[in-house]
């Protein structure tokens, strides 16, 4: 760690502000099939049914202001889509990230879904954008390199997101989500 870097806990306030971002997010999770799926009527014999399915494995690098909030509220729209994440948390200050993972690590989440990384943002951020093992990547945190993470991404048809104004849309939700539709014939 730097010498004279900020190691401050979450505020009071942000905690809060975290906790009120997971209860919104979680609270939706049941009604993605209903809001982003459902049958399509089609001019046919057949249907058409569309069903919102997980990406895969998400890259997140978090906005370093405020260090839980921001952390918490770009990881929670990928994990409530069921996807796995691995998270580059605010290099300024890392203890919230920590203390976050520490609290993931004895909670009920399977362990691997939440992977919680810390140090140099201009170090982690290519090898995440570049790794063929990722499926999408979360640029919100990414300041001015997202050009760059870019280009990474695209070599490899890798999903890119960066957060709308409104955190606890299902929107927000859906872009870590593949919409599948799939046709099935009627009477057979």
């Amino acid at each position: 760690m730097a010498e004279g870097q900020n190691v401050a806990r979450a505020s009071p306030k942000d905690a809060r502000d975290a906790v009120r971002a997971a209860r919104a997010a979680f609270s939706s999770a049941d009604k993605l099939p209903q809001v982003l799926g459902g049958s399509n009527p089609v001019a046919g014999p057949y249907f058409t049914f569309t069903v919102p399915e997980p990406t895969g494995v998400v890259a997140v690098l978090a906005p370093p202001e405020p260090a839980l909030g921001g952390l918490v509220s770009r990881i929670l729209p990928a994990l409530v889509g069921g996807n796995a994440v691995g998270a580059v948390a605010s290099e300024a200050h890392p203890l919230a990230a920590i203390e976050l993972a520490e609290a993931l690590a004895t909670s009920d989440l399977p362990g691997g879904v939440v992977n919680i990384l810390t140090g140099f943002r201009d170090e982690l951020a290519p090898w995440l954008a570049g790794h063929m093992d990722v499926n999408a990547i979360d640029l919100t945190g990414a300041d001015g390199a997202s050009a760059e993470l870019e280009r990474l991404a695209a070599e490899n048809v890798k999903r890119v997101v960066r957060s709308t104004a409104d955190a606890q849309s299902p929107w927000e939700i859906e872009a870590f989500l593949e919409l599948k539709t799939v046709w099935h014939p009627i009477g057979l």
